[in-house]
């Protein structure tokens, strides 16, 4: 079975109500997935490179901590990589979308969020569950629409909100692979704790 791809004004309360009762993961050897303390040192890393992303903000709108989440999700948060899927520089991906090659991060960073299908650079009110959705749309959306609504792990791991199952690669899904990469949502989370100037404004 199959599902459309969920408007915003009908998700985003599942994603408000997933934040909510969102926890970060308690060191456990039996678990793959990143721990807590995994996710404040990943956090700080990313903190480091504000400025940078910073600049990205300026040109698209896009807020800075998204773009710091979406960074690591798609390459670990490499400035050789694409920001669209992680794809180095220098060439053109080979991986979907097939884009570069680009002289800089920051090119490539701006061409991503202006890309037409997304135009995040249009979008206004980056309000946190807005924020979750177009990460989730970013991603895409085969989790949801093939997978009985599956939590994405692109947002939700290392959280208790997230459930085993992974696209292993592009069309092949494991139901019985953990995604251990950390998920924006708790990037976003410990990047806020971090910064006080980060200020997660909620859907009302």
């Amino acid at each position: 079975m199959s599902y459309a791809v969920p408007k915003y004004g009908s998700y985003w309360p599942v994603l408000a109500e997933q934040w909510s009762r969102m926890e970060l993961l308690p060191p456990d050897p039996k678990d793959p997935r990143p721990s807590d303390k995994t996710v404040m040192k990943t956090a700080e890393g990313l903190l480091k490179h504000k400025e940078r992303y910073q600049r990205i903000e300026e040109l698209t709108g896009v807020p800075w901590y998204m773009i710091a989440a979406l960074h690591w999700r798609e390459s670990n948060a490499s400035f050789t990589k694409q920001l669209a899927q992680g794809w180095p520089l220098s060439s053109k991906s080979k991986w979907v979308p097939y884009t570069g090659p680009y002289a800089t991060w920051e090119e490539s960073a701006v061409a991503a969020l202006k890309a037409e299908g997304k135009r995040y650079d249009r979008i206004v009110d980056w309000r946190l569950e807005k924020i979750l959705y177009y990460s989730e749309k970013y991603n895409g959306w085969g989790y949801y629409q093939y997978h009985n609504k599956m939590p994405s792990p692109y947002i939700w791991g290392a959280t208790n909100i997230q459930t085993k199952g992974k696209y292993v690669a592009d069309g092949k899904f494991s139901s019985t692979t953990w995604d251990t990469q950390i998920g924006v949502a708790a990037l976003i989370w410990a990047l806020a704790k971090l910064d006080p100037t980060i200020k997660l404004v909620r859907e009302t």
